[in-house]
């Protein structure tokens, strides 16, 4: 892959995770960007330990060599919270704004039990054809508002929302507007699917509105769990449905040619929530790089 358009980050999920505080809470916002920075990554996307003033933030990333390039953002829109989502995402992206960032990654929250202790496959939301309209809808005007910035706003597909599917994932970009991205997640739509077809499939159908990528692994016999014990999405997390690039049964090679052949621009972030006291985060950080290094020739 070309290393003049493409930049690799990684998320601090890895170190502290937002969803469940209690695993690496020993982990400080200056160890975890430290680390990243030892490991050979240029990016971050933002977690719950970052000062969120980049007056602050801005130069303690800086003398490490580190970029925001996104971060988290939970839309309401199927549930008739259109003002307060976009009141919300304006203080949001004008923070990514000045941070440098060019893309916001929004996921639609409305019905998600991806935070609850609900069984991920068997329960996860379905929308209605009006939920389908207020959302896409939603991210229209999302969108405008971005543009004005320079900036791109992407949906994450995620486990245990009602965008989760490839079908869900076609009918959303298919109500949404060209200026509408999707943020192309590898591990969600593996364990979604339980497919590296599906899950390239969806890459290829989908290239031009992919503007952000997280590199996600699996382990097939923690997802085999999560669906036999009907378990919720989090404590799947906990167990290790999750891992980075390199160490689960994903291959991303045709990941990456895909990306390459379609002259990808943009990040790629390596995104792969485990717990830190199982998974030592600068271990597997630099598990990841060296995969990368070697796979995509970055």
């Amino acid at each position: 892959m070309n290393k003049d358009y493409v930049k690799l980050a990684i998320a601090p999920i890895g170190w502290t995770n937002d969803d469940m505080p209690e695993l690496g809470k020993e982990n400080t916002f200056q160890q975890t960007v430290s680390e990243m920075a030892l490991a050979g990554f240029s990016g971050s996307e933002v977690g719950s330990k970052y000062p969120r003033d980049p007056a602050v933030l801005k130069p303690m990333l800086e003398i490490r060599g580190i970029q925001i390039c996104n971060a988290w953002f939970s839309t309401f829109f199927a549930n008739g919270e259109k003002a307060k989502t976009i009141d919300e995402f304006v203080n949001h992206m004008n923070f990514l704004h000045a941070m440098g960032a060019k893309v916001i990654g929004c996921s639609e929250q409305s019905k998600s039990i991806q935070g609850t202790t609900l069984a991920v496959f068997d329960q996860k939301p379905i929308f209605t054809d009006e939920e389908w309209r207020l959302t896409a809808e939603g991210y229209n005007e999302l969108a405008k508002i971005a543009a004005e910035k320079g900036m791109q706003v992407c949906l994450h597909h995620h486990m245990g929302t009602g965008i989760q599917t490839p079908a869900e994932i076609d009918r959303f970009l298919a109500l949404t507007n060209d200026d509408v991205y999707l943020l192309y997640d590898t591990g969600h739509l593996y364990y979604s699917e339980n497919s590296e077809q599906a899950m390239l499939a969806v890459l290829e159908k989908h290239l031009p509105r992919i503007n952000h990528v997280h590199l996600k692994d699996v382990r097939d016999e923690k997802v085999a769990e999560v669906r036999s014990q009907k378990l919720s999405f989090l404590e799947g997390v906990k167990r290790g449905t999750f891992t980075v690039p390199g160490d689960g049964v994903i291959d991303f090679k045709p990941v990456f040619k895909l990306l390459d052949d379609a002259g990808y621009r943009g990040w790629m972030v390596v995104e792969a929530e485990q717990d830190p006291a199982l998974a030592n985060p600068f271990e597997y950080a630099v598990k990841a790089r060296k995969y990368i290094r070697e796979t995509a020739g970055i």
